[in-house]
């Protein structure tokens, strides 16, 4: 988020929400808890449920502990219904496959060279 602190949002979440466009208490509300965890996730960040609590709790300017289990079942029931109908992307590998590539000095061709000179 921007310069304005959100109630429950540390650095690390509020660098995830920076990086999929939301940076106000503004861009929050528009968007809604929901609607903001599933653009964290699907940015291919793996918040936990503690995020969506979170950023209901910043909405509702309280912390997120004090979210009654109806009110967090609600949250998660409404998430899984957009996942439902858009589901995540599977995660791709972390990297491509590694290749090893060995340089001995002796396969570098340059002593085959200079041994060739004296040779002359």
């Amino acid at each position: 988020m921007s310069a304005v602190k959100l109630r429950n949002i540390g650095p690390k979440s509020a660098a995830w929400l920076r990086q999929v466009g939301l940076r106000s208490r503004e861009d929050l509300v528009a968007i809604g808890a929901v609607g903001a965890f599933v653009k964290v996730k699907r940015a291919g960040f793996k918040p936990s449920l503690n995020l969506l609590y979170s950023l209901e709790g910043a909405l509702l300017d309280c912390h997120w502990q004090e979210l009654s289990e109806p009110q967090r079942t609600a949250l998660v029931q409404d998430y899984e219904a957009r996942i439902a109908v858009h589901p995540l992307k599977a995660a791709g590998p972390a990297s491509g496959p590694v290749h090893e590539q060995r340089f001995d000095a002796e396969d570098d061709g340059e002593e085959s060279t200079a041994e060739s000179a004296d040779e002359d």
